[in-house]
């Protein structure tokens, strides 16, 4: 999934989460602000060019390996800040990723043996504009959500 589809489904469900315990607009900026960092982190540090493509890693999109992305934004605003929801959302920004990543056509990473496997519920071009839609769609009704 695009970078965007990524941000918007991830803060949205952050928000979702969040908003009765803090009010909407301070879900919606912290939610944000997890989801940013982490989402970037995990796509920037699990992405190699090798051979003229792009190749994400088990480094960063394997379902335990995403969580501590999610956590390194949380983990000071919840301190900063003084809101212990706020760990609870970096532990679910990192497996938010790989939900959309699951339906790309290079899927995240299992343990199968000794071996990382790819996992893929879908094989959707990372660019598909209908999917990456309906990510952002989803995530914008999370927050619509939120806000009743």
């Amino acid at each position: 999934m695009r970078l965007l589809s990524h941000y918007v489904f991830t803060t949205g469900l952050l928000t979702l989460i969040s908003s009765p315990f803090l009010g909407f607009y301070t879900s919606l900026v912290l939610s944000f602000l997890i989801s940013w960092v982490s989402n970037t982190l995990i796509d920037r540090l699990g992405h190699e060019i090798k051979g003229g493509y792009i190749r994400r890693t088990p480094r960063t999109h394997t379902l335990l390996r995403s969580i501590p992305w999610g956590l390194i934004p949380a983990i000071p605003l919840a301190l900063f800040e003084g809101y212990p929801i706020l760990l609870v959302l970096g532990v679910l920004a990192g497996p938010s990723h790989l939900l959309l990543d699951v339906f790309t056509e290079r899927g995240i990473f299992v343990k199968q043996g000794r071996r990382w496997t790819r996992f893929a519920l879908a094989h959707f071009s990372y660019d598909n504009v209908f999917v990456n839609g309906l990510a952002i769609l989803a995530g914008t009704m999370f927050h619509y959500f939120a806000h009743l």
